[in-house]
């Protein structure tokens, strides 16, 4: 028996009137991830330390850490790799360091700079930004790249500002800013300083000539007080709906964040559980905004006797956040970095046969053991492409293993950057 609808085109029209907000904010605050790269981690150096030849400096001290100690496939095998994926990974993690160390670079004038006086930290500024487009043009400078400033706390907001002048300014002078120029905002405890730094950097794109939105900024998550604020509510949840679009990326503070907890110093980690609590408000506040995530750092460093101890701590604690959805981290010291890209291959490796199969399963309608929706057909996706963009596994490995190219893999993993502009209007 034929069933005619009962709702009338007026309806369906009026019910489209009262969602029309619903559909702008969807569409204004919640576009989704952008498809492109994201660091696995950020190395924070002081400003005045960073020349052109830093990466490759970086590089020759990892090896000669790892060589040090038996290896890249013996800290894998201390990582509790298996002798077959010890030896795929370190393969990988010795061409990583030989051709891109640093993924992701930030020229300290904060904590790592400290208060050196006016005159040497302009001076510092004009210098970095020099450095900073040397690198870029002959192709040593890692692919992300930037500075962390002063925070926006009154007695170090006017420096602050300056130094990120000094430096945006001398760049733009030089000519096209890098493609992966990177600010970070640190110590930040009010939606009111998102907006002063959003203020700010509109202007310089004005001054400079710049397309409106050019350059964006990280938040740096250190405070207690953008965590829950005194009416009860969370600022680090209005920050992506302050600003829509101008932030990149949260990045958590692990130190800072539990010093003002009153967390002894024995105790303050990546994984305390005041930590834990702060980060699941940030991934909650920036769920389906576009806005990546960042963990901290461990301060346990690989040097003198405690190497094998410290890459044990780091490798775990890098395994800890991938699982935990924080893709990206700090890193303190070139020791780190066998640390942390053999940590990071072995969980894309280690996943990989799982994920393609299911993708494959998906892809093709064939019924397993899992029956995936495209929401987790849309996850195992973005994984496999994390995995491919870090360089854990190769492309062709995955055509072979799921049958997608990157095209197609993309689209899985992002099927918003394949719909037409104005397909939210249909």
């Amino acid at each position: 028996m034929a069933i005619n609808a009962s709702l009338s085109a007026k309806d369906l029209s009026e019910i489209d009137a009262q969602l029309a907000a619903t559909d702008e904010l969807l569409e204004r605050n919640y576009p989704g991830d952008d498809g492109t790269r994201q660091p696995v981690h950020t190395v924070y150096v002081p400003a005045d330390r960073f020349t052109p030849g830093f990466a490759a400096d970086w590089c020759a001290q990892a090896l000669a850490a790892a060589d040090a100690h038996g290896g890249l496939e013996r800290l894998g095998a201390l990582l509790g790799q298996d002798p077959e994926l010890a030896h795929a990974v370190a393969t990988r993690v010795a061409a990583k360091l030989g051709s891109e160390p640093i993924e992701d670079l930030r020229l300290d004038f904060e904590d790592g700079y400290g208060d050196r006086g006016d005159a040497a930290e302009d001076a510092a500024a004009a210098t970095a930004a020099d450095a900073v487009a040397a690198a870029v043009a002959d192709g040593s400078a890692p692919p992300f790249i930037g500075i962390r400033f002063k925070c926006f706390e009154a007695p170090t907001r006017a420096r602050g500002l300056r130094t990120l002048d000094l430096f945006v300014s001398g760049l733009a002078a030089t000519g096209e800013l890098p493609a992966g120029l990177v600010l970070t905002l640190p110590k930040v405890t009010t939606v009111a300083q998102v907006r002063a730094m959003d203020y700010a950097v509109s202007r310089l794109e004005e001054i400079h000539s710049l397309p409106a939105g050019r350059l964006r900024f990280e938040v740096q998550v250190e405070t207690p007080q953008l965590i829950l604020g005194p009416d009860g509510t969370s600022p680090v949840a209005q920050l992506p709906h302050a600003v829509p679009g101008r932030i990149s990326a949260l990045h958590y503070g692990t130190y800072d964040y539990s010093a003002s907890l009153q967390i002894s110093a024995e105790y303050q980690s990546m994984e305390h559980p005041v930590a834990d609590y702060a980060k699941e408000v940030m991934q909650l506040a920036v769920a389906g905004t576009g806005i990546r995530l960042s963990d901290g750092s461990t301060n346990v460093i690989p040097v003198g006797d405690g190497v094998l101890d410290a890459w044990r701590l780091h490798g775990r604690l890098v395994r800890r956040s991938l699982e935990r959805g924080y893709y990206q981290g700090w890193d303190l010291h070139p020791a780190q970095l066998p640390s942390r890209f053999a940590a990071t291959y072995a969980f894309y490796r280690q996943g990989l046969p799982a994920a393609a199969a299911r993708l494959r399963n998906y892809v093709e309608r064939i019924e397993g053991s899992v029956m995936d929706e495209p929401a987790t057909a849309r996850a195992l996706a973005g994984f496999v492409l994390r995995g491919i963009q870090c360089g854990a596994a190769g492309a062709e490995e995955v055509r072979q293993l799921t049958g997608l190219g990157l095209p197609q893999l993309t689209t899985l993993a992002h099927p918003r950057l394949a719909q037409p502009a104005d397909s939210h209007n249909r």
